[in-house]
């Protein structure tokens, strides 16, 4: 992550973000209002504490189709992709979104993982026409969002790379960094500023993971439904692909992820890692709940404005999609993100609320 804090923080009624968005704002003085905003019309995130880089040479789309998930060999000027890098075993080291613009690729990341990811990209050059660089001390993401997200950044100046759509309706900008004070004429074009607890809850909401968040060591793509999205099954060898294709033609993942539809009358939220086990009524809890079986972590929560508390879940494949659970001790009811049944072949199709 790049050691500068955003010029955005200095705007009146900005509040920084805690882990993992250090640096960034959480909202600008009423994060409930700024949700309504970015899903009646449209706004922008200030994301420019997300790792940037840039990969350039005439070898660099192969050699990236050889690296990660996904089939970038022909990926066209002005297209966006999502890609993993996972390791021998298939775990997910790495989820990129990414864009050419004819001469380079542009990669955002999560916050605090742009060095390792150079690091493993520089390992693997060998002889190839290929230059890496982590740019994210002098680009930064700007995102915009909303049904009317796409004339809103329509045009705009100073803009390196464009990425969409993204995963619930997104555009990322990808900016030089000190351009960041001049977001303001997306404000002035009638966009309203929002915040990271603003983007979290609509990100929750429309069932997106988020790498490092709603994932850990152990995750494999099908668990999380990276397989419908930052997964070619038909491209040539990868790293970690043995695991994919095993899982996607055999055998099922031994997790999945969850919507959680958390107690609203419970004051707090459930903190990233802590344990969600079966409520005490279910097969397999106890009554009284002393020792409750785990099954699986808590990602994401955040409080939406229509849907109240919610998260997002890892959990064991085998807990029955109606059990009810408690995640850091909140009751949650359940809604199936990934199936049970996701792998062996089985055409997944996830439930995702699109903000456009």
């Amino acid at each position: 992550m790049s050691e500068k804090e955003s010029p955005l923080l200095n705007l009146p009624g900005a509040v920084e973000a805690s882990w993992p968005d250090q640096g960034v704002a959480a909202h600008y003085g009423d994060p409930m209002r700024e949700q309504r905003a970015l899903e009646a019309s449209a706004g922008l995130v200030d994301r420019s504490n997300r790792g940037v880089l840039t990969v350039t040479g005439p070898d660099r789309l192969s050699w990236l189709h050889s690296l990660t998930t996904q089939h970038l060999e022909q990926l066209a000027p002005g297209q966006s992709a999502q890609a993993l890098i996972l390791s021998p075993t298939g775990h997910v080291e790495h989820h990129l979104t990414l864009t050419d613009d004819g001469t380079s690729v542009w990669v955002h990341v999560e916050p605090g993982t742009a060095a390792g990811l150079v690091a493993f990209l520089e390992s693997m050059r060998f002889m190839l026409r290929v230059e890496v660089a982590d740019v994210s001390q002098d680009y930064a993401v700007l995102t915009v969002l909303g049904p009317a997200a796409a004339g809103l950044a329509a045009e705009l100046e100073g803009v390196r790379a464009r990425v969409e759509p993204g995963p619930f309706g997104s555009i990322d900008l990808i900016v030089a960094r000190d351009l960041l004070p001049d977001a303001a004429e997306l404000v002035r074009r009638g966009g309203t500023r929002a915040g990271m607890w603003a983007f979290e809850a609509l990100r929750i909401a429309a069932r997106v993971p988020r790498f490092g968040l709603d994932t850990d060591h152990r995750t494999i793509p099908h668990e999380v439904g990276w397989i419908e999205t930052a997964v070619h099954l038909s491209k040539g060898c990868y790293r970690g692909q043995e695991t994919v294709a095993r899982v996607h033609n055999l055998g099922h993942p031994p997790r999945r992820l969850v919507f959680l539809d958390l107690d609203g009358s419970v004051d707090r939220l459930p903190a990233h890692g802590d344990p969600v086990e079966l409520a005490g009524d279910e097969p397999g809890g106890e009554p009284g709940g002393e020792h409750r079986a785990t099954v699986g972590f808590t990602g994401s929560a955040a409080r939406h404005h229509e849907l109240g508390p919610i998260g997002l879940a890892l959990i064991k494949r085998t807990v029955p999609v109606d059990a009810t659970l408690l995640a850091g001790g909140v009751a949650a009811a359940q809604e199936v993100i990934v199936p049970p049944d996701a792998g062996a072949n089985v055409q997944v199709t996830l439930r995702r609320r699109q903000i456009i």
